[in-house]
């Protein structure tokens, strides 16, 4: 029998503790964390306030150092230079540059690189297109709402070609019924362009809707308290929220995160 590929990302055993000085007892943030992504799976994971989702996300993104244990992305060290340049972010706050028009925000990280003006151009235009924003691209970021927002901020990081796409809260600042619909389509976009998504939220709902497994984390420290499937046919739209299926999925979630506090 041949050998099962190993996972895109593998998170093991990670764990962060917190220290003033040697003599300091220390707070344990995150504890024996461990979790694997699939390429172009889309992951969410959510969990009382304070129990670390967001250290976590940014140990795979390299934004923190951890205490002990490993981050491997596509079989490569996760702090290795070459890997953190194949990992785009997405945080709550779009840092989306008002004085820059959408597509010059879009275009921003290719010229950075370097990368030639028309080829830019070309292919931020395309991400511009894919997200139903081709007719704003002259437009400033005060002449959009917060949805459109979001998805220039999303159409700046997909466009380098990112391998994993890690979001943190990235639609929380939307209301509840915005950040569903904006949600639920850039999800079924990330999943036609077959991205590798892992996805921090407070809302069970947005991660019912919008992943294919969620994973629970308890109260402080973070540990990983359930892994849940979520088998709902894609392209999915709000009317799926309607479903009992959705609403049995969303109830056992909801569970787990009282549990979680406990």
């Amino acid at each position: 029998m041949a050998d099962r590929p190993s996972p895109f990302l593998q998170v093991r055993d990670v764990s962060i503790e917190y220290r003033r000085n040697e003599r300091d007892p220390g707070l344990l943030a995150l504890d024996r964390i461990s979790l694997d992504v699939e390429r172009g799976e889309f992951v969410a994971i959510v969990g009382p306030s304070g129990c670390g989702k967001t250290s976590l996300l940014e140990i795979i993104a390299g934004l923190r150092l951890l205490t002990s244990g490993s981050v491997t992305i596509d079989g490569r060290r996760g702090d290795d230079p070459g890997t953190r340049r194949r990992i785009g972010v997405v945080f709550q706050e779009d840092t989306l540059f008002p004085w820059r028009s959408v597509l010059a925000n879009v275009t921003f990280a290719l010229e950075m690189w370097n990368v030639d003006k028309a080829e830019r151009l070309a292919k931020a235009r395309r991400m511009l297109e894919l997200m139903n924003l081709s007719q704003f691209e002259a437009s400033y970021m005060s002449e959009l709402s917060g949805g459109m927002r979001q998805r220039v901020a999303l159409a700046r990081t997909l466009v380098t070609g990112p391998d994993l796409l890690l979001l943190d809260e990235p639609f929380a600042s939307l209301d509840s019924q915005t950040r569903l619909v904006v949600g639920t389509e850039m999800s079924n976009i990330l999943h036609e362009l077959g991205s590798t998504v892992l996805l921090v939220t407070h809302s069970i709902e947005e991660a019912a809707i919008l992943s294919d497994r969620v994973f629970v984390m308890s109260a402080r420290p973070g540990r990983v308290l359930v892994e849940r499937p979520i088998e709902l046919p894609r392209p999915r739209d709000l009317d799926v929220t309607f479903t009992p299926v959705f609403q049995d999925i969303v109830h056992e979630l909801r569970a787990h995160i009282v549990r979680a506090r406990q």
